[in-house]
């Protein structure tokens, strides 16, 4: 599909959550707690003193506060308008596994691989993940035209959404390099 528009990902700094090691995916507690750590805040200014791309227009945001914090701080150094929440964009959900250790994170992507339809723990699917991420971006579609637009959201969701630009299917999205915390990523050339 052609857009009309040019994205950049980006995800979020490192949070609180990270720090714990814990899975935090549940919107009950990601909306309102958990959000960056003080070094989350010094990656994202770190990441934007390093940024050369073109500017942003538009930044859309996950409503998980790790997210709202991140785009709210890129809008303020930024001189740019207010982030716009998009629920879209949010965690992925790990099910049962919330509020347990990061440390099974890497069983879950096994099993992404291995059986895609066939999660254990009430996990989200990265099939599920991938369209609610590829209908936010239709939405912006319909709202933007020839724009420059900042996505900040989750590693999960942003290497699941990446897959559909490297024609891969959306359980493989480990194959791509991992976006690391608050890094800025072209998603496509408009």
């Amino acid at each position: 599909m052609p857009y009309h528009n040019r994205y950049y990902i980006m995800r979020h700094g490192q949070s609180e959550a990270n720090v714990a090691g814990k899975i935090v995916s549940h919107p009950d507690i990601g909306c309102q707690q958990y959000g960056l750590s003080d070094q989350g805040r010094q990656q994202i200014i770190g990441s934007l003193k390093s940024y050369r791309g073109p500017t942003f227009q538009q930044v859309y945001c996950s409503d998980f506060q790790r997210t709202k914090e991140t785009a709210l701080l890129v809008t303020q150094l930024l001189s740019l308008p207010s982030p716009v929440c998009e629920p879209l964009l949010r965690e992925r959900f790990f099910g049962h596994l919330d509020g347990c250790s990061d440390d099974h994170y890497e069983h879950v992507w096994q099993q992404d691989a291995a059986h895609p339809n066939e999660l254990d723990n009430g996990v989200e699917t990265t099939e599920q993940v991938f369209r609610r991420a590829i209908t936010a971006i239709e939405r912006l579609e319909e709202l933007h035209k020839n724009q420059t637009i900042l996505l900040v959201s989750h590693g999960d969701v942003l290497q699941i959404l990446r897959t559909a630009w490297f024609d891969l299917a959306s359980h493989e999205h480990r194959q791509l390099p991992v976006i690391n915390t608050a890094e800025i990523i072209l998603l496509n050339a408009s």
